[in-house]
């Protein structure tokens, strides 16, 4: 049963809108203030408010908005603003701060009832993709969390085993090889925790408007040492240092030197891990008006468009037929990053065609 708080000071109007609710098969909770509102609302933690505009004072539907929208608990709870006062301005207003719906006063019960079942059914709708996507990521994680981080950890004990029992038999090429492929297997591992993290951490800041706005803040130092640093780092781990092809022009955009070449290094590694040695990567960085461009190309397999709509992170296309090592987080990460900072990214690909992978940034501003 859905619980719906009713804030409203005239008593005859909350108990007709209480009636209702509760012949409709609703849980109603009545609040006579906006103080009081507040409180229940914190309180009790309804599924939907329905709030009067003018209660005690002209607005203090409006006061009451802002304060349940700046509280975590009950920033995401449907609400809907009553007025006898409905006009553009007023609804653009309430809208602008964070109001679900309008019911211009006086409404008929039927319209009373179509504008609350439309806000619980988009709830229900939203949170059911969400745990859609909740269950899809804890599925991907259990199938393949163990599987990539067991491929290392293998790779660092068996060799240390050997090194540890039968050192004294072996070839110095032979230790030096098994030295190694340790650290090949460790520098994996320490790839894919660090890479779980850093997603792990994103998420968190997208969920914080203050963040993202900071984030948003800030600029690039010197992007065009940055992207050659980024994508032949990525060319030498590939070694593939010949098959990079980097064109690059001053542009400025606004993100953080960290998360620039974390970007770039992604999108490049993705690059190299699904084209061929001896086919070209190309990378660019140039200006286009308010915004800074960048776009990595490879002569690869490509993407379907199916592929294209699936990318997210923990999803990896054609595993069985491609054991590419990772998660599949790299574009995840790329993606994230950029639409934290404003920005898109473009993916332009067909099944053995190659990729083009192209990020639009904003433009720092200038100082």
């Amino acid at each position: 049963m859905s619980k719906i708080l009713v804030i409203d000071d005239e008593s005859w109007l909350r108990e007709m809108i209480r009636l209702a609710l509760e012949h409709h098969g609703f849980e109603v909770i009545e609040a006579v203030d906006s103080v009081d509102g507040a409180a229940k609302a914190r309180a009790q933690l309804p599924d939907l408010i329905l709030c009067d505009v003018n209660m005690d004072k002209a607005g203090a539907g409006y006061t009451t908005l802002s304060k349940l929208r700046e509280d975590a608990a009950t920033a995401t709870i449907p609400f809907i603003l009553m007025t006898g006062l409905a006009d553009a301005s007023g609804m653009r207003h309430a809208m602008e701060m964070g109001a679900d719906d309008y019911l211009p006063k006086p409404f008929k019960v039927d319209e009373l009832y179509a504008t609350v079942d439309a806000r619980l059914r988009k709830v229900r709708t939203v949170r059911e993709h969400a745990e859609q996507k909740l269950t899809s990521l804890r599925t991907h994680i259990s199938l393949m969390l163990p599987h990539e981080m067991r491929t290392p950890l293998n790779g660092i004990i068996s060799n240390a085993e050997m090194l540890a029992t039968s050192a004294d038999t072996l070839g110095t090429a032979v230790i030096a090889e098994m030295g190694q492929e340790i650290c090949k297997s460790s520098e994996r591992l320490e790839r894919l925790i660090e890479n779980f993290l850093f997603h792990a951490r994103l998420e968190i800041v997208a969920t914080d408007p203050d963040s993202v706005n900071a984030l948003r803040m800030a600029r690039t130092g010197r992007p065009v040492e940055l992207l050659q640093q980024a994508a032949n780092e990525q060319a030498r781990r590939a070694g593939r240092v010949q098959d990079l092809v980097v064109e690059a022009v001053d542009g400025v955009p606004a993100m953080a030197d960290e998360y620039f070449k974390k970007t770039i290094a992604e999108l490049v590694q993705n690059a190299f891990k699904f084209s061929d040695p001896g086919s070209p990567v190309q990378v660019r960085l140039s200006t286009a008006g308010k915004e800074v461009e960048f776009s990595v190309r490879d002569a690869g397999r490509g993407f379907s468009t199916e592929q294209i709509r699936r990318i997210g992170a923990y999803v990896q296309f054609e595993r069985k037929m491609q054991d590419e090592q990772g998660l599949g987080l790299g574009l995840a990460i790329a993606q994230k990053l950029v639409e934290l900072h404003g920005g898109s990214l473009d993916i332009t690909s067909g099944t053995g065609a190659g990729s083009t992978i192209t990020v639009r940034l904003p433009a720092a501003k200038k100082n």
